[in-house]
């Protein structure tokens, strides 16, 4: 055991333990690389952060270690909570090791109680995207069993923090921001929905004063769990702030038998000048991981908001063909395939081919997209039941239930209990056969309403935990015997968005609403953690089925070209023009994918709130397109210029628009200079610092326009 400080350094950042006499370590220091520092600079770090005793206070200062205890004098929110039977209520821990892992970017830290009888491992990594992440393993040493009610992961945050940012939503709504001043007392998020929710924030986020996503210092976290939790701010009378996260358990939930462990999700820290930067190191390490998707993120129709559940053959292979020719590359077939699925009241859980619509089975759908080059993806939503179904009529023992009584419905179904072996084996065995006996590459996991009252009928005991843990055991072993398949995670749209999910899954649906307009938030701020490749954009008819809102082809389509993209629309009986814009929008997407799914993602910080600037820049920063949108009217007429983050400064760059067919956008009453003689042929010729800092007159767009804006360095 080292009782030195530790220098952990990776991927631009720095982190710094210190042992503590009373404790685990603290956090001294997290946050930009602190580069080499010998043995007395890492003791003098620690020494020069040592609080002073103070009047009225503990006559040890308490400090914000790793797992934070009113045994070492702290009063904020503690680390572990816990009893057995209502006694041991304050461990006080002794190190017994504190290792640096091989590597040097990790650390492993031991500790025990032995009059507790509880261990606790502490896990600490730094990413080659210099991303902090933490666990923590609690293990029952005693002679009866201990009850865990709560154990966090702690984060400190640079004492400049004074602003708080995250998001809320509802249905339809998912991820609008919001932000608060981050005072002394707590500001804490919570859900108990049995997954994150529409509402939950996908980051919680604190920086200096009005930090955006090009400037200021801020620092964010995320728990990679997709049950309940809960991410909190607090900042003490004393001074430490800082951020925290942890799995919200309900009484008996985790009740540890002598030699049981309970280990915490991890909890994921990432920090920036500005939030592009904080966001492009989740970016790059989801990228690193060996399980990413490699090859091109194929071009999706989805069925849904083109048929509904009027699954009619000859309808889906005329909507097949159409798709194929526009040069869509996966074709999905929604809700209503399965055993009496005619509306959605009825029939979940029933996961048998409906042999009266599909006869000869799914195989002359599957065989005809096949046939035309492109890939078949299968909709269920395994983790829910109808009442009203052949499932719940044999095992309503199998659904999660109090009392003896179904929970309130929520979108006329309830919830399997996947903690239950019988049940978890039914539906392995279901999708697994129809999987094998099928050529489907993807399936869109569903999820379609909140846990209530979630309970284990066998037992009373609350489940929600044991009920994730199954999930995750389950697309794991979907994945095991068939390799190479694909799997979305929708939750009603985006209520079910984390990376815990997302390292078993291929991408996630941001949103069941496609309104352009409410994307452009919604995408802005699910990517600050999830890079595009990963989200799903699609482009929905000329009449959001949500809002109600009329959008033009070219903008709904400039909206989901970055991210995974995709239709969600009857594009069987499209005009002439609607099919030509269409053909295009598809085209550039997949002329620019590989550079959309592996580039940097950038939002420029416009003077007006109506504008929004957004782009991916290439890996080599050779290449770069940016979207402009106006989402009401401007307070400036006609506005003024654009600057363009992330680009090389020392490139020079010809600016175009990337679709030229649509000519002058908006409602100016003169061509715009640039964007004219990009038209003729003769392209302007920046560089990116001339771009970043000068920029370009935005073009007059008339409220909910956009256009797209590609930058070639002059030789690429």
């Amino acid at each position: 055991m080292t009782s030195e400080p530790l220098h952990l350094s990776r991927g631009g950042t720095s982190v710094v333990l210190d042992p503590h006499p009373h404790g685990l370590p603290t956090i001294a220091y997290w946050g930009p690389d602190l580069g080499d520092m010998g043995p007395d600079e890492l003791r003098g770090i620690t020494a020069a952060h040592q609080p002073q005793r103070v009047s009225g206070g503990i006559d040890v200062p308490a400090l914000l270690t790793l797992l934070p205890l009113e045994s070492t004098g702290w009063q904020g929110t503690p680390g572990l909570t816990g009893d057995r039977g209502g006694a041991r209520l304050y461990p006080r821990f002794t190190v017994t090791s504190m290792e640096r892992q091989p590597g040097g970017d990790g650390a492993l830290v031991e500790a025990r109680d032995d009059a507790a009888g509880l261990t606790v491992r502490a896990r600490l990594g730094l990413t080659a995207a210099g991303l902090f992440t933490q666990s923590l393993e609690l293990t029952n040493t005693g002679d009866d069993d201990y009850e865990v009610r709560a154990l966090n992961l702690f984060f400190p945050l640079r004492h400049t923090a004074t602003e708080i940012l995250d998001t809320t939503g509802r249905h339809l709504r998912e991820r609008s921001p919001q932000r608060h001043d981050l005072t002394t007392g707590t500001y804490s998020r919570t859900s108990r929905r049995g997954r994150p929710g529409a509402d939950a924030t996908v980051l919680l986020a604190a920086g200096t004063s009005g930090f955006g996503f090009e400037h200021g210092l801020v620092q964010g976290i995320h728990l990679a769990w997709s049950g309940n939790q809960q991410v909190l701010a607090e900042k003490t009378p004393a001074g430490s702030v800082f951020l925290a996260a942890g799995e919200v358990l309900a009484p008996r939930e985790v009740v540890l038998a002598p030699g049981e462990s309970y280990s915490t999700p991890p909890a994921v820290g990432s920090w920036g000048q500005g939030l592009n930067e904080l966001s492009g190191r989740f970016h790059r390490d989801l990228r690193a991981r060996a399980t990413h998707p490699r090859r091109p993120r194929p071009v999706t129709l989805n069925t849904w908001e083109a048929v509904y559940f009027a699954l009619d053959l000859p309808r889906l292979l005329a909507l097949a063909d159409r798709a194929a020719s526009l040069g869509v590359e996966r074709f999905v077939l929604d809700d209503g395939w399965f055993r009496g699925r005619r509306d959605d009241t009825t029939s979940l859980g029933d996961w048998y081919v409906d042999e009266t619509v599909w006869p000869d089975g799914l195989a002359p759908i599957i065989d005809h997209v096949r046939s035309l080059g492109m890939e078949f993806g299968l909709w269920f939503e395994p983790e829910m039941v109808n009442p009203d179904s052949d499932l719940a009529r044999a095992h309503p023992d199998w659904i999660l239930q109090a009392e003896g009584r179904l929970p309130l419905p929520g979108r006329q179904q309830q919830v399997l209990n996947l903690g239950n072996p019988d049940a978890y084996a039914y539906i392995l065995d279901r999708l697994d056969d129809i999987l094998t006996s099928n050529d489907i590459a993807y399936v869109k996991w569903d999820h379609n309403r909140d846990l209530l009252e979630a309970a284990d009928a066998r037992t009373g005991r609350a489940a929600v935990h044991r009920h994730v843990a199954a999930l995750y055991r389950l697309l794991d072993e979907l994945r095991r015997r068939h390799p190479g398949l694909e799997i979305e995670s929708c939750a009603s749209g985006g209520a079910r968005v984390d990376l815990g999910i997302l390292a078993r899954t291929d991408r996630v649906w941001t949103s069941d609403c496609i309104d352009p307009i409410e994307r452009l938030v919604n995408q802005k701020y699910t990517g600050l953690v999830v890079p595009p490749e990963l989200l799903g954009m699609h482009i929905g008819g000329p009449v959001s089925h949500s809002t109600g809102r009329a959008h033009t082809l070219p903008f709904r389509a400039a909206t989901a070209i970055f991210g995974h993209f995709g239709i969600e629309w009857d594009i069987s009986d499209l005009t002439e023009a609607e099919y030509e814009v269409l053909g295009r929008y598809v085209g550039l997407h997949r002329s620019w994918r590989d550079d959309l799914h592996r580039g940097s993602v950038v939002h420029a910080e416009c003077p007006d709130p109506a504008m929004d600037l957004r782009g991916i820049i290439s890996e080599d920063r050779r290449r770069a397109l940016f979207g402009y949108s106006l989402t009401a009217s401007s307070a400036s007429y006609p506005p003024g210029p654009l600057t363009f983050p992330g680009l090389d400064p020392d490139a020079l760059y010809e600016v175009r628009p990337a679709v030229p067919e649509e000519g002058h956008p908006g409602n100016g009453q003169s061509p715009l200079a640039w964007l004219q003689l990009a038209l003729e042929g003769r392209p302007v010729r920046l560089s990116g610092r001339s771009l970043a800092q000068a920029g370009l007159q935005a073009p007059v767009l008339v409220p909910e326009q956009s256009l797209l804006i590609e930058f070639r360095a002059v030789g690429a």
